[in-house]
């Protein structure tokens, strides 16, 4: 009997490839709105989604409209704020309890009086979390966390998260994590091999989740991780990802060779 995720053979695994966006897609920006895309990143994204047969997610901390937005004509499947939102390869999306945004809105104007005192800081509103953005002050890390924490006082359904000079209010039981599992009991992914690369701390629920399901996290760039192999850089995600298409193929990578950490 084959195992599973096994081909006849003994040709290499089925692939189901998931990635991060801001800092492993793209370059991460001073602010949320200053994200640039190279315009052959649509183009490489569309030849992964037809090369791994439409197992190819991203999972992201953005809204699902943003990478929209930023990948227009492309339309990838996509989990956007950490799961709270999930838009699946058929198209039809998970819908978010309307309490959800309710209080997300809340926590959001607990912390205009923060900003307004720091307009160095940047909130960023999305359908179902709240991030603080405090690159352009990373003094102010600490004060953002307690303002964060004091906002969340009221609202015990919703958890607070570290990221790259970030702080984000977001469901409680939902994260990258749990993005993975949910697209990983539905096709094109079912019975594949999760493969999740990212490079921020948000993603090591991600990282976590692929290898418990017997795949692989791969981190970009340095930092403690649970994933279990890294590589160097963006252009290394976009190289590692044809890599990974001629392997699921039977094929040769030409990828740089990962690194165990």
């Amino acid at each position: 009997m084959l195992e599973p995720n096994a081909r006849p053979g003994g040709t290499p695994p089925l692939l189901a490839v998931f990635t991060d966006f801001d800092g492993t897609l793209v370059e991460i920006a001073e602010t949320p709105d200053g994200v640039e895309v190279p315009a052959e990143v649509t183009d490489r994204l569309g030849r992964a989604l037809s090369q791994f047969d439409h197992a190819f997610a991203v999972i992201t901390g953005r809204d699902i409209a943003d990478i929209d937005r930023y990948l227009s004509p492309l339309q990838l499947p996509v989990a956007g704020v950490h799961g709270a939102q999930r838009r699946r390869a058929d198209g039809s999306f998970d819908t978010l309890d309307q309490s959800v945004s309710t209080a997300s809105d809340a926590i959001a104007l607990a912390l205009e009086p923060l900003v307004q005192a720091h307009p160095e800081l940047i909130v960023e509103p999305k359908d179902g979390s709240v991030a603080l953005h405090y690159r352009r002050a990373p003094e102010l890390e600490e004060t953002c966390r307690r303002a964060l924490e004091e906002a969340l006082l009221e609202h015990p359904g919703f958890t607070l998260i570290p990221g790259k000079m970030v702080y984000e209010a977001r469901p409680a039981g939902l994260d990258k994590g749990t993005a993975l599992r949910a697209f990983m009991q539905e096709e094109p992914f079912a019975g594949r091999v999760p493969v999740f690369i990212g490079d921020d701390r948000t993603d090591e629920d991600a990282f976590r989740a692929a290898q418990e399901l017997g795949g692989i996290g791969i981190k970009l760039g340095p930092g403690t991780t649970a994933a279990r192999m890294r590589i160097a850089d963006i252009a290394s995600v976009y190289a590692l990802l044809q890599g990974l298409a001629d392997i699921s193929a039977g094929g040769h990578s030409d990828a740089p060779e990962d690194v165990p950490h």
